[in-house]
């Protein structure tokens, strides 16, 4: 028998398989496809201080090896999740995770206060992907003070797990990774998407409505591969890894890396039941190469 189990940092998880923010909602989506309680634990959907209706369509498009996405993160806002999804969602997971965006400081404290009352919100993963208004449209992901503030900020109100969800789209992740680190994050998951575009040869025009977006799926995942192993090396809280994890054995090269933990979204939309098939997926290697816990495979790469 092969333990599965993970330790975030505190944080106690009967697998390391967990889905991505932003590609199965709220985990109502995959109930009929999958048994969203054998997850990890379930990661839901951006949620921000306000209702916000997203970008205009298109805002998906598919690539080789990957899709664009520029949703812009459209969800109902934050009342509306503690009021009507909360309620719905709180038994599909013992560990709901809850994907926490804004555009100012403010927003994010504001978020994780409304959670705080909510028992099943074990974790937040605070995404500094987003545009911090207040710097001129800078992301919070792309500035080491910024990342290091909104990290500080939230870390006073919230007193469970702070999951810090960081950007690619920069110079040095492992520089970012310690600043939140410093101030307080419990782990850091990686990477988010990179900014990309489509062009439609024949019309001349952009494929997506704001021209670039997100670019995620098997096409980044060696960058992301690379930019796991170079955090992993930089601090010692632990790191949840993702980028283009289709299957078990990219599940495997990312806790290689160093990933105490993976998180699974592009596979969701070719097969929504990827999460349950990765879990198997990883016992079965770990019973095959003789390892007796899962955890033993984080940072085990030979070089």
């Amino acid at each position: 028998m092969v333990d599965l189990r993970v330790n975030l940092n505190g944080l106690e998880l009967k697998n390391p398989v967990m889905t991505a923010s932003g590609t199965c909602g709220f985990g109502e989506e995959l109930v009929d496809f999958m048994d969203v309680s054998a997850l990890g634990a379930l990661v839901v959907k951006g949620t921000t201080r306000e209702k916000r209706e997203g970008n205009p369509y298109p805002r998906i498009a598919e690539t080789p090896s990957g899709m664009l996405n520029t949703i812009g993160l459209q969800n109902k806002g934050i009342d509306y999740f503690v009021n009507e999804l909360y309620p719905r969602i709180s038994h599909l997971n013992e560990h709901i995770i809850v994907n926490v965006s804004g555009s100012v400081v403010e927003d994010y404290v504001y978020v994780c206060e409304r959670l705080a009352d909510l028992p099943r919100c074990t974790a937040v993963e605070v995404n500094i992907s987003c545009p911090n208004i207040k710097e001129g449209g800078l992301a919070f992901g792309t500035s080491c003070p910024a990342a290091a503030q909104v990290t500080k900020e939230v870390r006073k109100v919230w007193k469970r797990h702070m999951m810090v969800k960081l950007s690619p789209n920069v110079t040095s992740i492992a520089d970012v990774a310690m600043a939140v680190e410093a101030e307080g994050a419990d782990s850091v998951s990686l990477v988010n998407t990179f900014l990309a575009m489509a062009i439609d040869a024949e019309t001349r025009k952009p494929v997506l409505s704001t021209i670039t977006g997100g670019l995620s799926g098997p096409a980044i995942k060696p960058i992301a591969l690379r930019m796991v192993w170079q955090v992993h090396q930089a601090v010692k809280i632990p790191v949840v890894g993702m980028g283009g994890i289709m299957n078990a054995r990219d599940a495997v090269e990312f806790m290689l890396a160093g990933a105490s933990a993976v998180q699974v979204g592009t596979a969701t939309f070719i097969d929504p039941a990827s999460c349950i098939k990765i879990i198997s997926g990883l016992e079965e290697y770990c019973e095959r190469h003789g390892f007796s816990s899962v955890s033993a495979l984080t940072g085990a790469l030979e070089y």
